[in-house]
């Protein structure tokens, strides 16, 4: 592979409208071109990094027994009417009639198709179970597709699909997922760590998501100091904790109301009466189902979870009541609402529960409630797990760990999705006494274009990208400094044929550019190793190896040096 006869169009600013560095090196180290929003062309070198994710993922898929196929992009608008999803997914569903008037949309996922399939092949519980899988490109109407490939409009993805006859065996098939998946992201070179998810559109009972660790991702995660336990933030339970210095002997005092002018929010009231957060009872109020407003008390050093509370109140979709709603029917300014004698049901996180001392609004302008106790002065209709976890919290799974926070950037979910869909669309089994039953499914993704981006957001310096050897375009760039000087060129033409003879893939910056211009594009592609063949190397008999990832470099004498990158290649590919 040379340069000069390969499309590698590098610039050298970033590009305008690009906001992470994913997005900025690989438009800038000539790998990705935008058609249009959220909607890339794949250079050769991008390409040659998604084909060996893709080799990856599908030397793993078979390992594990999954069996590779490939459905259509377009599906008819029946299957998902059938699930109930045609009306529910939204806008990010791209829908089209055909020259017949007949719906159908692109499919930004598969389990209607999948489904389908497998209710018009299997008939007998001898059938099950069996897994399978594609590597397709998908197509979501993201309503503001941003960050280049980390969220696009197209994409490619890795989904799978498996079938069962019991939940046992859905069950066991997940955990093979699971180590599956560990596997392919070690393979791929990342710091990762699967975390517990919530389950989204695709639905089902259990998810594990896969998050890459890097300090640009969009996921807050966290995960126990001491034992195995990660979630995504949203996901994570909170332990409850027993309130410590409270004396249930002595009475509390009395609930006084004092002024507060203006102030309004947690930071505002505790700065104006000299009191920690953590002292105060934060009242929100949101419209939960057919348009009830319910008031949520949370302390207020915490944040609300909408994905516990909408679980606590049995809804779809919460929101934020807006501050005309609030006044009409509750009476009370919004920012000096509190829970006594509030005209709204509350429900309350569970660290409310037993709170003494505490600070609330006084449910009138410009004034606060102090030495509240919860159990003398209100009672909420329920207490639960209602707040995001935070750093410092102690672990849910374990005795004396403690919950650190992180940022990921998911590239893989797997889910038990149980009968969601086998019930909805009518794929069922017989069973040994002849008894219809449905089948069990999981559903098992990874997006393939995002764990590219994933990767470099993870791995880059101020130079450019800096690709693990296992899924870099090629391992080995050589780099010659005068290729018109015949020595060298002799020397480094010898090398290329006998790496490539290897089976060692290899850049030729066969360029007549500046060295300057050579090194500064050779950092910005992110090759993992650097071999540079110049005259005064030449002198000592000598190339130089240089790791992309720490700068580390290595004199190599000539006769050895097509057996020396080959084996440190080797090596790399292991790590």
């Amino acid at each position: 592979m040379r340069w000069t006869t390969t499309l590698i169009p590098t610039l050298k600013e970033d590009p305008a409208d690009a906001e992470t560095v994913s997005h900025k090196l690989l438009v800038r180290a000539g790998m990705i071109r935008q058609v249009s929003r959220g909607i890339y062309d794949y250079l050769p070198l991008a390409l040659k990094v998604i084909r060996k994710i893709e080799t990856i993922v599908r030397e793993e898929m078979d390992r594990a027994g999954a069996q590779e196929l490939l459905l259509p992009i377009a599906s008819p608008a029946e299957l998902w009417q059938e699930s109930g999803r045609w009306e529910v997914y939204g806008k990010e569903l791209v829908r089209f009639k055909d020259r017949h008037e007949r719906d159908f949309c692109l499919g930004p996922t598969h389990e209607e198709l999948i489904t389908d399939l497998v209710r018009r092949a299997v008939r007998s519980y001898r059938e099950l179970p069996f897994n399978l899988y594609q590597i397709q490109t998908k197509f979501r109407d993201e309503v503001r597709p941003r960050f280049g490939l980390m969220r696009g409009r197209e994409f490619i993805m890795k989904d799978a699909y498996s079938f069962h006859a019991t939940v046992e065996d859905c069950r066991r098939e997940y955990q093979v997922m699971f180590q599956a998946y560990n596997r392919i992201f070690t393979r791929c070179g990342l710091k990762f760590r699967p975390v517990e998810a919530d389950t989204g559109a695709i639905g089902g009972t259990l998810s594990h998501e896969f998050q890459v660790l890097a300090d640009s991702g969009e996921d807050a995660i966290v995960s126990c100091n001491s034992c195995e336990y990660a979630a995504n933030a949203l996901k994570a339970e909170v332990k409850p904790q027993r309130l410590s210095g409270r004396n249930l002997t002595e009475s509390a005092p009395p609930v006084e109301k004092v002024s507060t002018p203006g102030k309004k929010s947690v930071a505002e009231v505790a700065e104006f009466l000299g009191l920690a957060p953590d002292r105060f009872i934060k009242t929100l109020v949101y419209k939960a189902g057919e348009g009830e407003l319910v008031a949520v008390l949370v302390r207020g050093d915490h944040e609300i979870n909408d994905l516990k509370l909408k679980t606590v109140l049995g809804c779809e979709n919460v929101t934020l009541a807006d501050e005309q709603e609030i006044e009409r029917k509750a009476g009370v300014p919004p920012g000096y609402i509190g829970p006594i004698g509030l005209r709204l049901r509350a429900v309350a996180d569970q660290a409310i529960q037993g709170m003494r001392g505490a600070v609330t609004g006084a449910n009138e302008a410009n004034a606060h409630l102090v030495e509240v106790d919860q159990e003398r002065d209100f009672t909420p209709s329920a207490f639960a797990d209602l707040r995001l976890a935070t750093a410092g919290d102690p672990c849910p799974r374990c005795d004396h760990g403690a919950l650190e926070s992180h940022r990921g950037i998911e590239v893989g979910q797997i889910f038990y999705l149980g009968k969601k869909y086998s019930e909805a669309m009518g794929a069922t089994y017989l069973d040994a006494e002849g008894r219809e039953r449905p089948i069990e499914m999981g559903c098992y993704g990874i997006g393939i274009s995002r764990l590219a981006a994933a990767a470099i957001e993870q791995n880059h310096d101020g130079n450019g990208i800096i690709w693990p050897f296992s899924i870099a375009p090629v391992p080995v760039l050589l780099l010659p400094i005068n290729y018109k000087e015949e020595k060298s060129r002799d020397v480094i033409d010898r090398l290329y044929a006998e790496l490539s003879s290897r089976g060692i893939a290899v850049l030729l910056d066969d360029r007549d550019e500046r060295p300057g211009v050579k090194f500064k594009d050779a950092d910005l592609i992110g090759i993992p190793l650097r071999v540079t063949v110049g005259a005064k190397g030449l002198e000592r008999g000598c190339v130089e190896a240089r790791w992309r990832r720490d700068g580390r470099t290595e004199d190599i004498p000539v006769a050895e040096a097509a057996s020396r990158i080959e084996s440190l290649v080797r090596e790399g590919m292991k790590l």
